[in-house]
């Protein structure tokens, strides 16, 4: 098993280890260590990150900055995949990100982000089986901590095995 997977399984049942999983997330993911971009709870199906509204994390008006709010989307969903796939056997890379923005988050906020073995083996392990390559997109809402639901975003990722792979030399 991946140790990125071993640390998530060990943060599931323990603050220790979930504080640790978010330091290895810090210092392997550098472009996100100054918005602080914190893992929270993991559940068996789900996962839920959070940003402060910081000062690295504000834009002109003092709410959080639209494009970090993009980059959690992001991040919730690719980390989830990650933990779902050994990283030795896919390549999950992104194709697009698309963002709709309902209200100004002023205030910390929090996304949550499921999906389910059984969802991971037909909508993308099976049709890996004869396909290349198989395109995702998964709808991710963000809130704040008075529940007023910030933004959502539209994330496509492209899931495809290392074997299918083509690399310029």
């Amino acid at each position: 098993m991946d140790k990125l997977q071993t640390l998530v399984n060990k943060a599931k049942h323990s603050t220790f280890y979930l504080w640790m999983l978010n330091m290895v997330l810090l210092r392997t993911v550098p472009f996100n260590k100054p918005h602080k971009i914190k893992v929270i709870h993991i559940g068996e199906d789900e996962l839920t990150m959070c940003v402060k509204n910081i000062g690295p994390n504000r834009n002109h008006i003092k709410g959080i900055h639209a494009c970090l709010l993009a980059t959690l989307c992001e991040y919730v969903s690719g980390l989830s995949l990650l933990i779902n796939f050994s990283p030795k056997e896919y390549r999950i890379i992104l194709k697009t990100i698309h963002m709709t923005y309902h209200y100004q988050a002023k205030t910390e906020v929090k996304v949550k982000f499921k999906i389910s073995k059984h969802q991971i083996e037909e909508e993308i392990l099976n049709p890996l089986k004869t396909q290349e390559a198989v395109f995702k997109e998964f709808p991710v809402e963000v809130y704040d901590s008075e529940n007023n639901h910030i933004c959502t975003g539209l994330i496509n990722w492209q899931i495809k095995a290392w074997k299918n792979v083509k690399m310029k030399v």
